[in-house]
């Protein structure tokens, strides 16, 4: 008897031991600590489709920070809705050696409406739970179940949680009835298991031993690394509300219903409506009087109350309370629109999101609304969300994506306008009077267009104290007196702006001798090259493309001349182009640089090409002129 109690012991003790010693840092292959801030120990996500409607995921994680830099992963922060509820939840934070710190209770958890700063009506709510360590390494591994009621989309996976983030196992299941329909995609070459278990079906995804990635500039994201999966249902349940995604005209087609009947005006808003085209000679005239109406009548306000979420609030209703969410202010100005006799469609979107992928619809491909006007000669997009868009700009986070028209006839794949180069412009001048101190009186004059227009607008809108503050801040050139600024938009309906900035430098030219050294680009200059990456992992791309063109022209100082100025420069790539020229006649300098960018994605392989091309460009914008004292 004795013996056998001490086995007892002997053994609970050597089961608690392995318990407490399952998250030890030491056992971490030393390849996944390489790079890494953190490193998902164990991850397993079981999503259990019970039904049309119904369905439990059960989630757990265990992530071990390695030192401060992945204090941000040390979070539990699960998002739920009167559709679902987070049950079951258990959280522990271990240290260094997988010993138990502290079992979390469920008076450590809040409970938190997920209003966002843009919504007034979102009934999201979150379960947040911060753990806290005091010395690093440290492990911290949570659970819960979700039961969910209305099921219109289903959780994705990505091995790879973020830059830095090593991987030693991380698995999805999928179970569901053999009867039941479903799609999913996944990342190329991942293995897809599937059992059948008694009258279930479950598909399988698992990913071991993945080390961490480096943050990569420019990087377009991870998904051409990292195992990933996108599974959505085919028919559907959700808030009373029933479809079929199988595919986008389906789809389409029950954005389109949740609308029926939608989009009826009060009587005296469509008096408003005909008051004002009742001038207009042209569709384009009166598509732009009434989106001016809507720009000026109405504000945004998010709303996400359950199939709210997805249905745009009555036109009728916004025509009383002068605001709504991209669905309701798109479908306002479709009824504004309609009572013009003119026909539009609603816009699905995924803002600053991939193009939809044609062949595989899923309600997380988009987050957005907008409209689109067909025209007899040309197709008009509107943005109805923004107060400060011209008609037909849509933005570079909207442009060049296929998107989901809906129609009577269902949805139907369309592309929004490419905005190239040339039309992502800068357009500067400057004119700098240089005194005998090396100082300067600068002239400057830029006009912006459409990306670099957005980029710029924000300026327009602010207090002049604090639109000084960010000139002084952000000036290229170093100015000593700020004299004047000015924006002006001269035309409303182009994404136009032109910037005129005037001041006085602190001195720009450094002495050698009786000689002067001037930097010639004052106000374009690349100012440091971004190291190159080797064994890069991710593909890159520039925000947008887009065409800068700047003219500086120099007044010598009195009593001056140039002695030197450099040879015009070209430099070619499939990167983008740059020239820079240099003529000199009298007392001076004209400096023309002109830089293209293109905006394609490029694969890893090339960002130490990408690399050199911005060295040249780099070197290139630091030539000098030489000025000497005239005989």
């Amino acid at each position: 008897m004795k013996y056998l109690f001490s086995l007892f012991l002997f053994l609970s003790g050597t089961a608690c031991l392995s318990a407490q010693g399952l998250y030890d840092v030491n056992k971490i292959p030393e390849e996944l600590k390489k790079d890494a801030i953190a490193v998902v120990r164990n991850e397993e996500q079981f999503f259990d489709v019970k039904g049309l409607g119904a369905a439990q995921l059960n989630y757990k994680i265990a992530i071990t920070i390695l030192n401060k830099a992945g204090d941000d992963l040390a979070e539990m922060a699960e998002v739920y809705d009167k559709f679902s509820t987070i049950s079951n939840i258990k959280a522990t934070l271990y240290d260094a050696s997988g010993k138990k710190i502290k079992d979390y209770k469920s008076s450590d958890i809040k409970d938190q409406s997920l209003i966002s700063d843009f919504s007034i009506y979102e009934d999201n709510r979150l379960k947040l739970l911060k753990f806290v360590s005091i010395s690093y390494p440290y492990t911290i591994e949570y659970s819960y179940s979700q039961e969910f009621k209305g099921l219109i989309s289903f959780p994705s996976w990505n091995d790879i949680k973020d830059f830095g983030v090593s991987v030693e196992k991380s698995a999805y299941t999928i179970q569901k009835n053999k009867d039941y329909k479903l799609r999913y995609l996944t990342s190329s070459g991942l293995q897809t298991d599937s059992a059948v278990i008694a009258d279930k079906i479950q598909y399988r995804w698992k990913s071991n031993h993945v080390g961490a990635i480096s943050s990569e500039p420019l990087s377009v994201g991870l998904n051409n690394i990292s195992a990933w999966v996108k599974a959505a249902p085919n028919q559907f349940e959700y808030d009373g509300s029933t479809g079929n995604f199988d595919n986008w005209k389906n789809f389409g087609s029950w954005i389109y219903n949740l609308n029926e009947g939608g989009n009826k005006l009060p009587e005296p808003t469509k008096a408003i409506v005909q008051n004002l085209i009742k001038d207009a000679k042209t569709n384009k005239d009166k598509i732009r009087i009434l989106y001016n109406y809507l720009q000026q009548n109405t504000r945004y306000v998010s709303v996400q109350l359950g199939i709210g979420g997805f249905r745009p609030i009555l036109a009728e209703k916004v025509a009383q309370v002068n605001y709504g969410d991209c669905k309701a202010l798109s479908n306002y100005m479709k009824a504004l629109l309609n009572e013009a006799g003119i026909s539009s469609n609603l816009i699905v979107i995924g803002n600053d999101m991939p193009s939809l992928n044609k062949n595989y619809s899923s309600i997380g491909q988009a987050n957005h609304m907008i409209l689109c006007v067909p025209l007899e000669k040309d197709t008009t997009f509107l943005e109805c969300t923004s107060q400060y868009k011209p008609m037909g700009f849509v933005g570079y986070s909207n442009s060049n994506r296929d998107v989901l028209m809906v129609t009577a006839e269902g949805g139907k794949i369309v592309h929004t306008p490419i905005y190239s180069a040339k039309d992502n412009f800068q357009i500067r001048k400057t004119k700098f009077n240089l005194l005998e101190d090396g100082t300067a009186q600068v002239e400057l004059k830029s006009t912006y267009g459409n990306a670099q227009f957005e980029d710029s607008f924000p300026l327009t809108l602010m207090e002049p104290t604090e639109l000084r503050k960010s000139i002084l801040e952000h000036s290229k050139v170093p100015v000593a007196e700020l004299a004047s600024i000015k924006y002006l938009q001269e035309d409303k309906n182009k994404p136009v702006l032109t910037e005129e900035i005037n001041f006085k430098t602190t001195p720009l030219t450094t002495k050698g001798g009786d000689k002067l050294f001037l930097v010639l680009n004052q106000t374009n200059r690349k100012e440091s090259i971004p190291l190159k990456v080797e064994n890069r992992k991710t593909y890159f791309a520039v925000p947008f493309s887009y065409n800068d063109e700047d003219e500086i022209s120099y007044t010598l100082p009195k009593g001056y001349a140039v002695e030197f100025i450099p040879k015009d420069i070209n430099i070619t790539s499939e990167f983008g182009t740059y020239t820079a020229k240099f003529v000199t006649k009298d007392n001076t300098i004209v400096y023309t640089r002109t830089q293209t960018m293109n905006d394609k994605k490029y694969p890893p392989e090339k960002y130490n090409d990408y690399v050199e091309f911005y060295k040249k460009i780099y070197q290139a914008d630091k030539q000098k002129a030489v000025l000497t004292k005239a005989q």
